[in-house]
């Protein structure tokens, strides 16, 4: 039926004054409010949600009364919606949506909204149920545990905007996000929501990092993606007086991607102290608690290896509740079983994944892709030229036909060894659903791009014994180049380590000379072609051809397609050692003795704080 505004006007008028005769609670009077203003067309972003929770009836409360609210919040799931490990093939109980529904029956109260930060459906084989008719197995998954806001992380834009937009739209409770409009300018969804909680009115505005333009480029065509601090802006002005309780869910780290202002939470709370509190993600990094501006922060790992949980408590204050304490600590997921109702829910797509996992694409046959690593926590692979990058930079090469290739490794243990090539074994080679670009460069755009990747390493000091890593270079920045023969000199500076740079036949290569490059998609959009990126004020490379084969699929597809019909299904190492390390001028028998007493247990390696970055610190002489 539909509802006019005079109506809805006048059962808010009839509303109000059952308030004053008979004691209706102000929810009640509130929904009524969201429901005016929906229909006046005032209120874009309203939705004053219906309480989930039975037996949770608005009690009448006096001026100093407390109540506790409490909040679950989770992130960065990326598709682990079982304990299994696909890639590997293997059990993998550190944590799985499975985990995650035990853990939170056990905490869940009568006051309790669950929460979840975004990169939901990518990554650990979920990519397999792109597109599909069917929900996605992790959003029916959070359907079945009844999560009452989502907001989208940037992982959600990796395979266009219908899936983003077909995500939102299966998702049960509130999905969120503020600062995406879509080619027509209309919001991809809401920008906060308001839920009434047992009489507490609790605002939650939702935001992705800005970063997605650089990230999805291609799938973003036609949007619009705004800043974030602004948006929420507008949103704190419109709901002023509205809320008891203001949460931030935004998919950004704490702090900023690419220098891009406005990309990191601390930049939102700097400028925006209201929030009580904010659920921060996309880093995953473990913060169990943490404040900016007396915001409370927290944030969770990857893969729900944690979960947040947050307490409120709040004392009566008038017609509203005062936050009068916050506390938070983070769950470990690993020690729960799989909560047999999610398993049984989502049992056929562990199956389906389980079975393509396994599909024979080809044989390994000759040796490992890299070669055993000198040093257990240093792989070869990021040291040396390896078979392993070499094969993904000649899939590359060959499908795009450019002169030069550059590939990263995503994972420090990823290899391969002689035996049947499952399907899931390519993505140990090639982890992400990047696409292949072709891209034309001159000599001297591809040595600024080098010397940007060489960063990886720390420079080298007299009395080190190791080679060491950048902490503030993740893995997967870390290029490789094919193509070219070069080294790297860590005994110099950043920005001055790339020498003999020549093709293979050996000449040099001159700055003005120009050639194609096959790079993937993420390091194209995110930083070679970004006006922001690595070319800041300078003439871009040029953009000759994006998602190359895509008939096939991205890189990890190309491989498999590499595999079966250009090797015949047989592949063997293949290595030219085109690049080496210079500079790291180590007496070789104190060297020995560093790798021997890290065999023996006597040394250790250094990790970074935040543990996504090993062999931070070199070992030297002094620690023997």
């Amino acid at each position: 039926m539909k509802i006019t505004k005079r109506i809805a006007a006048l059962t808010l008028i009839l509303l109000t004054s059952l308030y004053f005769l008979t004691g209706c609670t102000p929810d009640v009077i509130d929904r009524a409010a969201g429901l005016l203003d929906d229909l006046s067309g005032t209120a874009a972003y309203q939705d004053t949600a219906q309480d989930k929770t039975p037996g949770t009836a608005q009690e009448s409360c006096e001026d100093g009364e407390t109540k506790t609210l409490r909040i679950i919040g989770t992130s960065d799931l990326h598709g682990k919606f079982f304990p299994w490990d696909y890639a590997l093939d293997e059990e993998n109980s550190s944590g799985s949506l499975a985990q995650l529904s035990s853990a939170i029956k056990e905490f869940r109260t009568e006051d309790t909204l669950l929460f979840d930060a975004g990169d939901t459906i990518q990554d650990n084989y979920a990519d397999i149920f792109i597109g599909d008719e069917d929900v996605h197995p992790m959003i029916q998954g959070m359907n079945a545990m009844n999560y009452d806001v989502w907001v989208t992380g940037n992982h959600e834009y990796n395979f266009g905007l219908d899936i983003t937009k077909k995500t939102i739209a299966d998702f049960g409770g509130r999905a969120l996000v503020g600062n995406v409009y879509d080619e027509a300018g209309k919001p991809l969804s809401d920008g906060y929501t308001i839920i009434s909680k047992n009489g507490v009115r609790v605002a939650v505005i939702g935001m992705v990092t800005p970063a997605i333009t650089r990230w999805d480029a291609a799938n973003l065509a036609g949007c619009t993606v705004t800043d974030a601090l602004e948006e929420t802006r507008k949103i704190l002005e419109k709901i002023k007086g509205q809320y008891d309780v203001l949460i931030g869910v935004f998919h950004m780290g704490i702090n900023r991607d690419f220098n891009m202002p406005n990309s990191g939470v601390t930049d939102i709370l700097n400028a925006c102290p209201e929030f009580d509190l904010m659920i921060s993600s996309h880093e995953h990094q473990l913060i169990p608690s943490e404040y900016i501006n007396d915001v409370l922060v927290v944030q969770n790992k990857n893969m729900a290896q944690t979960m947040a949980v947050v307490d409120l408590t709040l004392e009566k204050d008038g017609d509203g509740w005062e936050v009068k304490n916050r506390s938070a600590e983070s769950v470990e997921i690993a020690g729960f079983a799989p909560d047999p109702e999610i398993t049984d829910l989502l049992e056929k797509y562990d199956a389906k994944a389980r079975e393509d996992a396994r599909k024979v694409v080809g044989r390994l046959e000759g040796g490992p892709l890299a070669p055993e690593n000198e040093i257990a926590e240093i792989p070869t692979a990021q040291i040396e030229d390896t078979a392993f990058i070499d094969l993904i930079n000649k899939v590359q090469m060959h499908y795009s036909g450019a002169k030069v290739s550059s590939a990263a490794l995503f994972s420090s243990y990823a290899n391969l060894y002689p035996g049947d090539i499952r399907k899931c074994d390519v993505s140990l080679i090639y982890k992400y659903s990047n696409s292949l670009y072709k891209l034309k460069m001159t000599g001297a755009q591809l040595k600024k791009y080098m010397e940007w990747s060489a960063k990886y390493y720390n420079t080298y000091q007299d009395g080190d014994l190791t080679i060491s890593f950048n902490p503030d270079m993740r893995i997967y920045l870390y290029d490789m180049f094919e193509g070219v023969n070069y080294e790297i000199n860590v005994a110099n500076k950043p920005g001055h380590r790339i020498e003999n740079l020549t093709w293979p036949d050996g000449t040099p290569v001159k700055d003005e000379e120009e050639f194609e490059i096959a790079v993937n998609n993420y390091r194209a959009d995110s930083f070679l072609l970004s006006p922001d990126g690595l070319y800041k004020g300078e003439a871009l490379p040029e953009v000759l051809e994006t998602d190359i084969r895509g008939d096939i699929g991205g890189i990890r597809e190309l491989i498999a397609d590499y595999i079966v019909n250009e090797k015949g299904g047989i592949i063997t190492p293949e290595c030219n050692y085109n690049w080496k390390i210079t500079g790291n001028d180590w007496d070789p028998a104190l060297h020995e003795k560093a790798v021997k007493e890290l065999s023996e247990g006597k040394l250790t390696i250094s990790s970074s704080e935040d543990g996504r970055t090993l062999n931070v610190r070199a070992v030297r002489v002094e620690d023997l």
